[in-house]
Order: structure tokens, then sequence, then C-alpha cells
């Protein structure tokens, strides 16, 4: 009995196979040919329909606070309609290089398929065999950076103006949801759910398959209807939106007029410290490929870079890494050492692991930098001396005046790097050492590559770095801080971080918080950023 059941599923199966796809296709071509006709002739051309609904910069968002709104994040609140670089941002960060080189060759097929089964193949290439707290953490830690970038102003403000806001999609509700409670303070979504096997994704969707919108909204309201509702002109959207009390749509000419519709970085909901991925750009197709085709180039430039800085001289490394494509700008003077006793403690801002290598560079003397949890391989292949601290501040006083009586030491008070336009809380340790203070703000520039991560591999930091096409670092010496500012003039160790803090924000245009390492990690790993030692058994 069991074997006819299977062998009548088969059986159907490949009716499926074998008639359905086929019609499938065939029916797809003569749509294209149909339009194509069309539009080959544009006499014959059948007028294009209007939306019966007023575009969104007619909502008016007073008293809107105890309303309710219905939207799509796709093409609506996001500027763009293609989700294929977030998928691909999943793909790159959450799987593998290999995962990612597989989603872009599915993008000829993509282009012929309808929207569900196009969904469908992204889906399983994407999420087959994935963790479930690898996409988790890919939703929270890296694509609210492009979501934001992304976002459109004017739908924005709307949601913004409302009590209760609810989302309506057909993308994997894994991937927004964080972003959209988080950052957008949503109240419901509702999107594509996946199917998963323990705790890992199957590549399937869910059986409740993709969600028709319209139906889904009557599903979940019942007889209520939203106050608003905000869609694109499409003849789905159109139905969805039309069982809002008001109903709105986000125009394509809105979308492409970027003096409207861009957000600005001053207007986030909420600043965007801490964000985590090695991809620096938005990896729509034609990017994609791009990094793929520089890839090769990009290691062994990276591996060169990295050699020179290991092996040259001082001067002719500067020389070697300008002409290799690396941008290095110096601004302000050096100051000298006017205590011969001790040497000269460097202050800097914490982009990424380089910064003391650059510094050394810059200043063509050797350096001491004192590290925080710096993995093996980084140390075997620095260029200058490193010493670990063990974060218990009177050893580590310790540690670095006798680092100072040594020589020059370089210091990065934030204790872990930042991308974007802000600086972390300073220890106030370093200002309880040295008389002699020189801040140095830095700051790094990337096109293709972030050299910083908080869940990946932290040895790979300096390679992803020197793998840009053109790195560039700005080096600025701000002069020696005065006596007066100094715990030798009578100030208190946290008045002079907090002051030098200032200095160096002010200097690059940044932002300063009282952020520490622990609250960077604890968002977008879920740890405390500690590089525990395996210690060996007696």
């Amino acid at each position: 009995m069991v074997f006819h059941l299977v062998l009548l599923k088969l059986v159907d199966w490949l009716l499926y196979q074998f008639l359905a796809t086929p019609c499938y296709l065939a029916a797809t071509k003569i749509r294209k040919y149909y339009y194509g006709f069309f539009y080959r002739n544009p006499s014959l051309k059948l007028p294009q329909q209007t939306s019966p609904f007023p575009s969104v910069t007619k909502c008016s968002q007073e008293s809107r606070a105890s309303q309710t709104l219905v939207c799509d994040i796709q093409g609506t609140l996001l500027r763009s309609k293609s989700f294929f670089p977030y998928f691909m941002l999943v793909a790159f960060e959450g799987g593998s290089i290999v995962r990612a080189f597989l989603l872009l060759l599915s993008c000829p097929f993509l282009l012929v398929l309808d929207h569900e089964v196009k969904l469908r193949v992204m889906v399983f290439i994407t999420f087959f065999g994935l963790r479930k707290k690898d996409v988790k953490s890919v939703g929270r830690a890296v694509l609210p950076k492009f979501f934001l970038e992304n976002l459109n102003l004017q739908a924005y403000e709307v949601l913004a103006s409302t009590g209760r806001r609810v989302i309506f999609t057909t993308v994997p509700r894994v991937m927004v949801e964080w972003f959209l409670k988080d950052y957008l303070e949503v109240s419901n979504v509702v999107g594509t759910e996946l199917h998963s096997v323990g705790n890992y994704f199957t590549g399937f969707l869910s059986e409740s398959g993709l969600p028709v919108k319209h139906k889904a909204l009557k599903e979940f309201f019942g007889d209520y209807k939203p106050d608003i509702g905000l869609g694109t002109s499409s003849p789905h959207d159109q139905l969805f939106i039309s069982l809002c009390k008001e109903a709105y749509v986000v125009n394509k000419e809105d979308r492409k007029n970027s003096a409207i519709s861009v957000m600005p970085r001053e207007r986030y909901p909420k600043p965007l410290v801490f964000h985590d991925g090695r991809l620096a750009f938005l990896p729509t197709p034609l990017a994609t490929l791009s990094m793929f085709l520089w890839f090769p180039l990009g290691l062994t430039l990276a591996i060169f870079r990295l050699c020179v800085g290991i092996f040259l001289p001082y001067k002719m490394s500067l020389t070697v890494a300008c002409w290799s494509g690396i941008r290095i700008r110096v601004k302000g003077c050096i100051p000298s050492n006017s205590d011969k006793r001790k040497g000269v403690l460097y202050v800097c801002t914490h982009r990424t692991l380089l910064d003391p290598v650059f510094l050394g560079t810059v200043l063509m003397k050797p350096l001491i930098a004192v590290t925080y949890s710096l993995s093996k391989v980084s140390e075997f292949i620095a260029p200058m001396k490193t010493v670990r601290l063990t974060r218990d501040r009177e050893q580590d006083g310790e540690t670095m005046q006798k680092l100072l009586s040594e020589g020059d030491l370089v210091v990065c008070p934030e204790g872990t790097t930042c991308r974007e336009p802000y600086l972390l809380r300073f220890s106030s340790l370093f200002a309880e050492l040295a008389d002699e203070i020189v801040p140095v703000a830095m700051n790094a520039h990337v096109s293709m590559f972030y050299g910083t991560t908080a869940s990946g591999l932290k040895c790979l930091d300096p390679i992803f770095f020197l793998m840009n096409p053109c790195p560039g670092y700005n080096v600025h010496f701000l002069g020696k801080v005065p006596r007066e500012l100094t715990c030798a003039g009578g100030r208190s160790s946290f008045e002079v971080a907090n002051y030098i803090q200032r200095q160096l924000a002010d200097a690059l245009g940044f932002e300063c918080t009282t952020l520490t390492r622990k609250d960077k990690y604890m968002m977008l790993a879920g740890n405390e950023g500690i590089v525990h030692e395996k210690k060996e058994k007696p």
C-alpha cells in the first residue's frame, strides 16, 4: 500500500516537472511577446493605467498618533524594488563566498522567472543549510545599515506619524523583522515563513507559502479597516491598500527623486553606531560581479602590501604602499619629545587593527602598541612590538609605564573599532601614565571590504582592508596636550580622557558617545568580545 502511494506521488511530481513547468514558461514567453508587440508599435499601445490613489506626498501627517498603518517594505519603505542585494548579503555574510557566487550565477535565470518562482529560487540558494543563529546575526548586525541607506524618506515620515504599524510582505520575515521592530518600531510583521529542521533552514518555504497581502490583511484585522495603506502602483498593491480607509501610493518618479526620497543620516530613526559584515557596498548583481572579478587580484595585492609593511624600511615601505594604491594623508605637525626619560604617548582613534602600523609608518620610527584580545596571527605578522593588556587596571598601568620607559607608545582608549562617525567612551587609564600626550585623529576609508569584524575571523581583518582597490588613511596630529590640561596640571584622569575624546571628535567631525566595547559586542555578536586563551591542563 505504501509503495503505491509513493509511486503515485512520484508520477505526480514527474507530470508537474514535464508538463506544468514547460507550459508556464510558454505562457511567460507569450506574455512577453504580447507586450513586446505593443512596445515596438507605439501607435497600438494601450493607455497606461493611472493609480486611483494619490501620491504619498499628499498624505497629511497630523493627528495620526492613534491610527494604524499597513504597508510593504519592498518597493514602499525601501526606494529599490529589487531585494536581490539583501539576499546576497545573507548568502555572503551568513553563508560563504561559494554560496554568494552560486546566487550570482542564478541572476540570468532570475530575469526570466515570475516573481514567486524567482523568490523561491533566491530563498533556496540563500538559506539552504544555513544555521538560524547565523541568519539572525546577519539580520541584526548587517542588514540594518543597508536598509537605512535605502529607506524612503517620504514613506518613513508617514509611517513614523502613526501609532500602530503593521508590515505585510512576501520577503522572508527573518530577514526584515529585527530592522522593522528595532529601528522603525513596527508592531507586527507578516512575511514569508521558512521551513527549518532543528537549527538549520532547508531552503524551502513553510506550508503556508508566500502570503497574499490582501488576504493576509483580512485574516489579520478581520472586519477592522486599517486607517492608512501605503503601496505601489502594481495591481496587487492596489487591491491591498484598497482595504484601508485611506490609501496612498509611492510612485516610481518619487522613489527616483533623491532630493525628496533619500534618508539623510541625521534623520535616521536611531543612530547607526555599530554594524558588522565584510561588504562595504550594496551587492547589486553588477557590483557583486565586479567584486568577484577583483577578488583574485585583490588577494594578491593584499599579500604584497602586507609583505611591504613587514619587510621594507619605513621610508621605502611608505613609497611602495602609495605606489600600490594606498592613499595616506597626513595633517598637522609632529611634536618633539621634551622628556627624554620617557617616550611619547600617542592617543589614537580606533578604526582598524592597522592604526598603529600606519602611525609608525608616517612617523618612520618603531612604536609599541598595546592591544586587547588580539589574535595570535595578527600578533605574528605585526611589523611592530605588540603587548596584550589584561583588563586589570593596576597591572595594565604598570605594564604601560614600563613600555613608556622603553620608547614611544600607541594606545587606542576606545578599546575596539568603530566604523561609523562616532567615538566610543575613552578609558581614562592612559591619562594617569604620561604627561607627554599627543592625540592623533585617524580615519580609514574603504570602498569594497571592511577591515574589521565582530563575529568573523579577526585574523583576516588586515587582509580584507588591504584587498580594497584604494584603501585610505587620514592621520591628523593635533599637537601635544598642554600640561595644565593633564593630570600633572591638576586635572582628573576622566577630565583628560573626555577632553581628548572631544578634541579628536571635533577634528574628525565625529560625535562622542558613552558606548563601550561591551555594548558593541553584545549587540553584534551576543558576547563581550573577549578572546579567552585556553589554559594548559596540569
